[in-house]
């Protein structure tokens, strides 16, 4: 038979806990060194593989470049990720001609099939840089909108690369860039002509050059730019060009 005293102990649950209280953290499984390694070669490779202009574009007022699609499939393949992409949402108003989709991009690990990463990216037809275009033939632009919105969001995620680039282009504030010169008079046609030259010259893809354009001035076409804003594009296609040979230039010395 238990005495009184231990059943008073058994009955009676008390407000303080005089035992330590331990405390269970997760350990860092990267050391300090190894985490500052995997940076500066992360940061190595941006400077002397990735392209300006062509991988990454830098905009006037924010410290960091945003990265474009071509870098982030660089990244993809320097770190031996694979990629998949779903359409999660979609909306496709034929009558009205009201179009959206909602895009995921999965990054998977070639080495193990794991996945390291996973990014959202959206796109619809009433963007404002839609506004002027026929939303009927846009369709399939704004579906691959919303697909590399994804694999940016995803490659930031998975390379941890987020402190060297910034957000996504479209989220800037178009009035920190030259957009704000829009109105006057349309770009000529000798204009657009010596934009056609200076991308064919320096072999720069289309959607990089529409990039650009849409990263500085907000327009999607060049045929939307303006006299003023189609003579600083071709300036700066000239200084890019003037760079691009001058690193090929270093790299054969």
């Amino acid at each position: 038979m238990k005495s009184g005293k231990q059943s008073q102990r058994n009955n009676i649950v008390p407000f303080f806990n005089n035992e330590p209280e331990i405390v269970s953290l997760p350990n860092i499984v990267v050391s300090t060194i190894e985490s500052k390694r995997r940076v500066e070669e992360l940061q190595t490779f941006v400077e002397e593989v990735m392209v300006k202009g062509v991988d990454y574009g830098s905009v006037n007022g924010f410290s960091k470049p945003t990265l474009l699609k071509p870098g982030a499939e660089k990244l993809c393949d320097v770190f031996g990720f694979s990629k998949t992409a779903v359409v999660v949402n979609r909306i496709e108003q034929w009558e009205v001609g009201i179009f959206a989709y909602e895009v995921k991009m999965t990054l998977i690990r070639k080495d193990n099939g794991l996945v390291e990463a996973e990014g959202l990216g959206s796109c619809n037809s009433k963007e404002s840089s839609f506004q002027q275009q026929d939303p009927y033939t846009i369709v399939n632009t704004v579906l691959k909108m919303a697909k590399k919105r994804a694999l940016i969001d995803a490659v930031l995620s998975a390379t941890r690369s987020s402190g060297i680039f910034t957000q996504d282009i479209e989220d800037f504030p178009q009035a920190k860039t030259k957009a704000n010169k829009g109105g006057g008079e349309q770009a000529t046609k000798a204009q657009l002509q010596k934009i056609f030259r200076i991308v064919n010259d320096m072999t720069m893809p289309t959607d990089v050059a529409k990039e650009l354009m849409k990263m500085t001035f907000g327009v999607e076409r060049s045929t939307q730019l303006t006299k003023e804003q189609a003579s600083d594009f071709i300036q700066d296609l000239l200084v890019l060009k003037e760079v691009r040979t001058m690193d090929e230039q270093n790299h054969t010395d």
